[in-house]
């Protein structure tokens, strides 16, 4: 992307330098870890992930947004391991066939901050299990390939999260509008049924 480190494209690479950043600063900051990768790839060594949650485990002042596709990965490595209190654990959703599955997984990770990103959200997803989760992510697709995301797919999911005192944060609606008609920018509102919902975890 013509960026220093990504060089290679999307090629998994490590970068060790990086680890020492949030020990570099004092004031308490939000780190999304590996934004544009999994930390639970399969290729990245436990050595290398052991290294990550030393710093982690080190600046207690920040808060750790760990994402992955993984939660099987997850959950063999915590299953030796104690997971941080400043680490919130998510897995993505997007889907019934691949997304529903892996939250099960993920309840099986003893972590204080539990958390889904269901975004993009491609179905409705039905009524499914929110227990021990912490906190609820939604939101649309974005890019020139994306498939619409349909009001009532989200609806259903905060209305399970107010039912189940999940927090609820519906980021975008992607390069589709509730209206359902493509737009050229894909974040095009944060409006679900005539408000934000900005919920963070306690």
């Amino acid at each position: 992307m013509g960026t220093a480190g990504y060089e290679g494209g999307f090629r998994l690479a490590l970068h060790p330098l990086r680890l020492n950043l949030p020990r570099r600063r004092s004031k308490p900051s939000v780190y999304f870890v590996n934004s544009m990768s999994d930390l639970f790839h399969e290729k990245i060594p436990f050595a290398y992930i052991d290294k990550v949650f030393e710093v982690i485990r080190e600046t207690g002042q920040h808060r750790y947004q760990i994402l992955t596709k993984r939660p099987e990965v997850m959950a063999v490595y915590f299953s030796t391991r104690t997971v941080p209190s400043n680490a919130w654990l998510g897995t993505s959703v997007e889907d019934k066939r691949y997304g529903l599955p892996r939250i099960p997984i993920l309840r099986t990770v003893a972590a204080r901050t539990r958390f889904l990103s269901i975004e993009p959200l491609l179905e409705d997803l039905g009524a499914f299990d929110l227990s021990q989760i912490s906190w609820v992510i939604v939101g649309g697709e974005s890019g020139p390939k994306a498939r619409p995301m349909k009001a009532e797919w989200a609806r259903s999911i905060q209305q399970q999260c107010d039912a189940m005192k999940v927090p609820f944060f519906f980021k975008q609606w992607g390069t589709y509008g509730a209206d359902g008609v493509r737009r050229t920018k894909a974040n095009n509102g944060r409006i679900l049924d005539g408000q934000t919902w900005d919920a963070l975890p306690v």
